[in-house]
């Protein structure tokens, strides 16, 4: 990293680290050590200037005073321009924004100019059909990582993100994986009380994810002439398996992660599952609905809902039950615990986007590298697998989902590729890869 001009002394650099990390210090997360000074800005990168990416680069410099966006890699000019224009609004980080024309780089192979610009931190935010080689280019840079859900949309491309992880792990590289859930104080509290026995023996654990849809698919008329199947799909990523996984596991994933997580991060023997597509789409391959039943080695249930409708009732809550009670997280503005032991969350609610990043910035800073791949890998897993259930009609093993060799990315992509859309997925017809 590039050593700044002027080094700020210590109380400034105390008073700083305090602005940053906020409730990170308070409630005893990574904090930077007291007699530590800083005297290097950390230079970061954003792969994918979207929404979420520009709102995760933003989290980013708010986590560390010292922080320095300096490169993006995008697609399309119009989101890095949006995204820089947003970013220099925010008053706290506008002077740290300093991505020169040079370092905006465009087009599918922008991401490797970011890791190659001088970066120390990249964020990976681009559709998830493309993290796994993102993520895998990224730890061979030996950057550190904000990698956002999920991992990847196949099973290659989880093991892929896998062996990323372990690689990480030998090159002492942060990896923050964006299942946020991890980060909310609500739920580690939640969580604790159930794993110290408040509703007894969990026996099932039913999640819900209704809501509308994410980025519609807009009509083929609308499509301008000359466009490129890979053009037109990558603009309109969230309606292609290859590019989102479909909505179980671009969106419900997060649903998954905190089944994963109550579970330990053990997997499930096998599930079945129901899912397919209502509401008539022109292009595009996903479904609007799934139903994921998955069966533990202990006997508990976990069961997973999501559905993108227009015009449905829409929830988002976890029902956790128990052989002496049940927790209700969703329903209420804070999680609850009604049966032999009645308890409800009563703490001070901080920001868990904001949250990662003031983890990863703090583990860099103190020199602690933390490392969420295999459970940004396995929650990811989950979902896949219960997708493949769907798609198949079929009960599907965890070993069948890791092993599966069905890979959807395109090979030999280029921004001009003809990517015919294979049909919508057909229980019972499907075939098991």
């Amino acid at each position: 990293m590039k050593k700044e001009q002027t080094q700020p002394d210590r109380r400034d650099f105390m008073k700083t680290a305090s602005g940053a990390l906020g409730g990170a210090l308070a409630i005893g997360f990574p904090a930077i050590i007291s007699a530590q000074t800083v005297t290097k800005a950390i230079k970061v990168g954003l792969v994918g200037c979207g929404g979420r990416g520009t709102g995760a680069a933003s989290q980013a410099l708010h986590a560390d005073d010292y922080a320095e966006l300096t490169a993006t890699a995008e697609v399309d000019p119009a989101k890095t321009d949006a995204a820089l224009t947003e970013l220099g609004r925010i008053s706290k980080i506008a002077d740290r924004v300093k991505v020169d024309k040079a370092n905006q780089f465009i087009g599918l192979e922008a991401y490797q100019k970011v890791l190659d610009s001088g970066v120390d931190v990249v964020i990976l935010a681009t559709p998830p059909g493309f993290r796994p080689i993102h993520l895998a280019a990224a730890v061979a840079a030996g950057k550190h990582i904000f990698c956002e859900k999920p991992a990847g949309t196949d099973a290659p491309g989880i093991r892929s993100a896998l062996q990323s992880a372990e690689q990480a792990k030998t090159k002492n590289i942060s990896l923050v994986a964006g299942f946020c859930w991890r980060y909310n104080d609500m739920i580690i509290d939640t969580f604790k009380q159930i794993n110290d026995g408040a509703i007894g023996r969990v026996v099932s654990y039913y999640a819900t994810y209704y809501t509308s849809p994410v980025k519609p698919m807009p009509p083929a008329s609308t499509r301008p002439a000359g466009m490129s199947d890979a053009e037109w799909q990558i603009r309109n990523w969230y309606n292609f398996v290859w590019l989102c996984g479909d909505s179980l596991v671009e969106q419900a994933v997060h649903s998954a992660d905190k089944i994963a997580w109550l579970m330990k991060d053990e997997p499930p023997t096998s599930c079945v599952a129901v899912g397919g597509r209502v509401i008539p789409a022109e292009g595009g391959n996903i479904y609007d609905h799934f139903d994921v039943n998955y069966i533990y080695p202990n006997g508990v249930r976990a069961f997973l809902v999501n559905r993108q409708i227009e015009g449905c009732y829409n929830e988002n809550a976890d029902y956790i039950m128990g052989t002496d009670g049940v927790c209700t997280i969703g329903r209420s503005p804070v999680p609850r615990i009604e049966g032999k032991t009645n308890w409800t969350w009563s703490g001070q609610k901080y920001d868990m986007y904001q949250r990662e990043h003031d983890v990863l910035f703090a583990s860099i800073r103190k020199g602690q590298p933390v490392n969420d791949g295999k459970r940004l890998a396995t929650s990811t897993l989950l979902a896949i697998m219960g997708r493949m259930a769907a798609y198949t009609g079929q009960e599907v093993t965890w070993d069948q989902a890791l092993n599966s060799q069905e890979n959807l990315f395109p090979p030999n992509l280029t921004w001009q590729s003809s990517i015919p859309v294979p049909p919508r997925a057909e229980p019972g017809i499907t075939k098991l890869t």
